[in-house]
């Protein structure tokens, strides 16, 4: 027996009632979205009237007759005033639509995964923050963990960004090791792949635990708002410093972000430079940085130990006197920087006994850049002859005097190799890439109150100046123009800055097209 068809409604007629219940709920919005100020109003209207009707039954039998008298009597006012029906009923409306509004419920408990994370913070804690001898521990096993914690930020992946921690009187907080376990712990079981500030408050017995922000790394190096004297190392967090400059990032969009300004001259307590970091971590860039803004109104000389020509961009410039990366012009340069700085306090001495200003070629800045001297000290020992760092004493003892700075770049694993007049009087320290905090201890004389993540860009470390706080940093790209590698926006930003060649000898890279 053959099968009859399906009639044609039943068959093609599942997309027309999907369109047309498509077009009725589009429709029921649209009216919703028209008529949401009257059900406002009439949902506030419905809510006022059940309000008077409570309070209605609320209110004794006793006191129900002067309470309508006292209504009928505001009724009867507003009716006789001038346009007092209007008024009422506006007051009425606005009422209305006061009381009707969506009132989205807040959630204010805790989320479970979050409570499971500080519960299994302060069980973490237990054996750091007590002792037996304790009558009333404020941590123990199984403890209440609220009264521990003080305060709490959560971001919308549930994870730590605000931490407050009391700890009990009798910790020793004075002591670095135990605060370094604690931060170790709180870092650990807060998250790894973040940096962290510890504030450690003792004499209220807290520690507030932050999570930082990374710091920018579009910034190009460019001509900074300072004034003279002054040298722009990197930029750090707005709470670390009072001042921020007006930059350009790689969006060409202008902000002002905080500085780490290092300020040189006469009157400077930190006159040299000494910058500490891994292969590949920025310290070369820092350098090139720094010789940008020098010779803004200052001479530079070079002396490159590595010898991998990564200062060549400079070479024949207005206001570099010499670029050397081998021994013998290495020993000729500073030997004739020593001199330099000789004849210039000569020169002021004369100076100030005949009561005549200083000679205006003392007072220009002289910049003395040292990259690596350690190979070069290698290469000395082979050859037989002096330390080329022995000829930076005279620069460093009196070069604030004399206008003369040295700025010097090595790296962790030669630390030894440098010279003492170098330690101790290159009191601006930088300490770039990735370090272990012994080491950040050693170069800049005190452990940062942040945790170092052990992935960094080039450029980021940490600086101190003097006897002053450690600051995050974050050093301006200033790459190689003629490395191959170098994008055409910062190859072109560093060239822009760079003073015309005295003899020019070859054109300058420019970035191709299309």
């Amino acid at each position: 027996m053959a099968r009859r068809p399906l009639p044609r409604i039943l068959t093609s007629g599942t997309a027309s009632l999907a369109r047309s219940r498509e077009l009725a709920r589009t429709a029921a919005d649209s009216a919703t979205d028209v008529l949401h100020p009257l059900i406002t109003i009439t949902r506030g209207l419905r809510r006022l009237a059940t309000a008077g009707r409570r309070k209605w039954t609320e209110t004794p039998k006793d006191r129900r007759g002067p309470l309508l008298f006292f209504t009928a009597a505001v009724i009867l006012v507003v009716a006789l005033i001038p346009y007092g029906p209007l008024l009422g009923l506006v007051t009425l409306m606005a009422a209305a639509a006061w009381h009707g509004r969506d009132r989205t419920p807040v959630q204010t408990g805790r989320d479970e995964t979050q409570v499971e994370r500080l519960r299994s913070l302060y069980e973490a804690l237990v054996p750091y923050f007590s002792v037996a001898e304790d009558p009333s521990p404020l941590y123990a096993h199984g403890g209440d963990w609220e009264k521990a914690f003080g305060g709490y930020d959560f971001d919308d992946d549930n994870r730590l960004t605000r931490l407050v921690v009391r700890y009990p009187a009798y910790f020793a907080d004075g002591e670095a090791a135990a605060r370094a376990r604690i931060e170790q712990l709180l870092h650990a079981k807060s998250g790894r792949g973040r940096e962290y500030r510890f504030g450690w408050d003792e004499e209220g017995n807290q520690l507030t635990l932050t999570v930082l922000d990374p710091l920018p790394t579009d910034i190009a190096v460019q001509r900074f708002v300072t004034s003279p004297g002054e040298t722009v190392l990197g930029f750090t967090d707005g709470t670390s410093v009072q001042r921020t400059l007006p930059v350009t990032d790689g969006g060409q969009e202008q902000r002002d972000v905080p500085p780490v300004v290092w300020r040189t001259g006469i009157r400077s307590t930190e006159p040299h430079l000494l910058a500490v970091g891994q292969p590949g971590s920025g310290t070369t860039s820092l350098l090139r940085s720094i010789a940008v803004q020098a010779l803004q109104d200052g001479d530079v000389v070079i002396v490159e130990g590595s010898g991998t020509g990564e200062y060549a961009c400079l070479v024949g410039r207005a206001g570099v006197l010499a670029v050397e990366c081998g021994l013998a012009g290495a020993h000729a340069t500073l030997e004739w920087a020593a001199n330099e700085t000789e004849r210039r306090l000569i020169a002021a001495n004369r100076a100030r006994q005949a009561g005549l200003p200083t000679p205006e070629d003392c007072k220009r800045p002289l910049w003395i850049l040292l990259d690596r001297p350690s190979a070069l000290g290698h290469l000395a020992a082979a050859d037989g002859v002096g330390d080329p760092q022995s000829l930076l004493q005279v620069p460093l003892r009196h070069g604030r005097v004399a206008a003369v700075t040295v700025v010097v770049a090595e790296q962790f694993d030669c630390l030894d190799a440098l010279a003492e007049p170098v330690r101790q009087h290159t009191r601006a320290r930088v300490a770039l890439g990735p370090a272990s905090p012994a080491q950040l201890a050693e170069v800049l004389g005190l452990a940062p109150c942040t945790t170092p993540t052990p992935d960094v860009p080039p450029g980021r470390g940490y600086a101190r100046l003097g006897s002053g706080p450690v600051h995050r940093l974050q050093v301006p790209a200033t790459p190689d123009p003629y490395d191959d590698a170098t994008s055409d926006s910062h190859r072109r930003a560093v060239l822009d800055l760079l003073p015309d060649r005295v003899h020019p000898t070859e054109p300058e890279p420019v970035a191709a097209e299309g």
